[in-house]
């Protein structure tokens, strides 16, 4: 019976996904389009939009799958995603948005490249945006999920099914597509976290908050005492109050993430920068609290074998079959409105940032404002294809955690950007293109050796080390190579 109302749903949803997607095509003409929706979206729509990127597929399988295999330790997640997140883009968003009304940039990397007048940290660090790759992945594994759990495809069936979705629906309509339909995935995104959440509290507590958590708490400390800790020590993330310190780092350099930056640059009048912030937050809460739903699944099915399915389960067996179908659909949901946002990133990078901005504007390839636009739009559609394709590749096989897969991709990109980024905000100063260019490579290459060196076990926190190193790089090298003479 699932499976009948998922299909219908899923029909449902992916006609409106279609019409949103044809209005999107129709207003998208130019390059501007395409990465920015032309720098012409309201706060509220945008507010949405930032929600619906920020909180993927990850914060419905991953997230609830880190609570099923740590606990309560994971909760910390819900804290660094909502405080951290919402304090990078107070702290980030209203500074970028206001240089770029003279700057005029469609993306980070080309941003970061005006700014620090640098050619080379904007192809660098758009090359760097080639770790969000592993994001995508992610979210295409999350989908295949869903298509193989709850409507009998095969896991390589599903994953054909939705890159097919999330390709064509990007490919038509770029940026304006990804805003329109994630606003609306926002919203049912929002309702699924809270009917999650209540559904426990109705299930093990009888309508008592206090008596559900109760019996849960008891029912976790049954299984494994360590589920009910603040600090996990068996757990990959929160092992010890400095890591748990770190995830605070990278979630406030996570609000600056490519497929973010550009809602920013999106804002048609930085004033209302308020207005989208707190549409954000109150759809961050709102969403955030489906994190529960990995204990709920803990308490009720100790012995799932595959932890990213732990609400897929949960779902499945405490609710009714209409509302299990809703939150797959969700689900679908989060993992598209992720996925197009870092799609038309990706794109933007190789289509305005090397092609228009380097070989374009330096002469290597020559093309009037009318080609290079027409190219470069070309570009950046045909790029989505081949980045769907090899994100494809990367999850033939699941991952054991989805949001580690993620995580990737996050930390590799914090750690070569938030240095200049940071140092512009705060500063406001143009400093040596060459400490820019230092603070991006130092802080990846920190990243790598932190991580994958095995100095820590955790991505989140590897991610963090590493974007602080490239901090710190950022800020002395700027106070020891000399400055701009245009800046005095």
């Amino acid at each position: 019976m699932i499976s009948v109302y998922l299909w219908i749903m899923l029909i449902i949803f992916l006609i409106a996904m279609v019409y949103l997607s044809y209005i999107a095509a129709k207003k998208t003409t130019t390059i501007e389009d395409f990465a920015i929706s032309g720098a012409n979206l309201g706060p509220y729509v945008l507010g949405l939009s930032f929600a619906a990127t920020f909180f993927s597929a990850a914060t419905f399988m991953g997230y609830p799958g880190y609570s099923y295999a740590w606990g309560y330790s994971n909760l910390w997640m819900f804290l660094g995603q909502f405080g951290g997140g919402a304090l990078g883009i107070i702290a980030v968003g209203k500074v970028v948005r206001e240089l770029n009304k003279s700057q005029k940039s469609l993306s980070l990397p080309d941003w970061l490249g005006d700014y620090y007048n640098s050619d080379f940290l904007r192809i660098g660090t758009g090359i760097i945006m080639l770790f969000n790759i592993f994001y995508i992945a992610a979210q295409f594994t999350a989908g295949a999920q869903i298509f193989s759990k709850m409507l009998g495809f095969s896991y390589i069936g599903g994953l054909v099914f939705i890159a097919l979705i999330v390709v064509g629906y990007v490919f038509a309509g770029g940026s304006y597509a990804d805003v329109y339909t994630d606003a609306v995935q926002a919203i049912i995104m929002a309702i699924t976290g809270v009917i999650v959440f209540v559904s426990g509290i109705v299930i093990f507590g009888n309508g008592s908050i206090t008596k559900a958590f109760t019996n849960i708490t008891e029912n976790l400390a049954s299984q494994d005492i360590n589920l009910i800790k603040v600090i996990n020590p068996e757990s990959g993330n929160y092992y010890g109050v400095y890591v748990i310190a770190a995830i605070f780092i990278i979630q406030f350099a996570f609000s600056s993430q490519p497929q973010l930056f550009n809602k920013v640059l999106s804002l048609k009048n930085p004033k209302d920068l308020r207005k989208m912030i707190i549409t954000y937050m109150v759809t961050a809460v709102l969403c955030l609290v489906v994190l529960f739903g990995g204990l709920y699944a803990r308490a009720a099915l100790p012995s799932i074998e595959l932890a990213d399915l732990a609400l897929l389960e949960y779902v499945t067996w405490g609710m009714p079959a209409i509302l299990a179908a809703i939150v797959g659909v969700v689900i679908l949901a989060a993992s598209l409105s992720t996925t197009d946002g870092i799609f038309v990133v990706i794109s933007t990078v190789f289509a305005n940032d090397i092609y228009r901005k380097v070989l374009v504007k330096r002469g290597i390839i020559r093309a009037d404002e009318e080609k290079s636009n027409r190219v470069a739009l070309k570009i950046s559609r045909w790029t989505v294809i081949i980045v769907g394709i090899i994100a494809f590749l990367i999850v033939l096989n699941p991952p054991q955690f989805m949001a580690d897969l993620m995580w990737i991709g996050i930390a590799g990109v914090s750690s070569g950007t938030m240095g200049p980024l940071l140092y512009a905000v705060f500063t406001r100063k143009k400093a040596s293109p060459r400490a820019a260019e230092l603070s991006m490579v130092i802080g990846l290459f920190s990243y790598l050796i932190i991580y994958f060196g095995g100095f820590e076990r955790s991505l989140m926190a590897s991610g963090a080390w590493a974007t602080l190193i490239g901090i710190i790089v950022m800020w002395g090298m700027a106070f020891i190579l000399k400055r701009p003479a245009s800046d005095g």
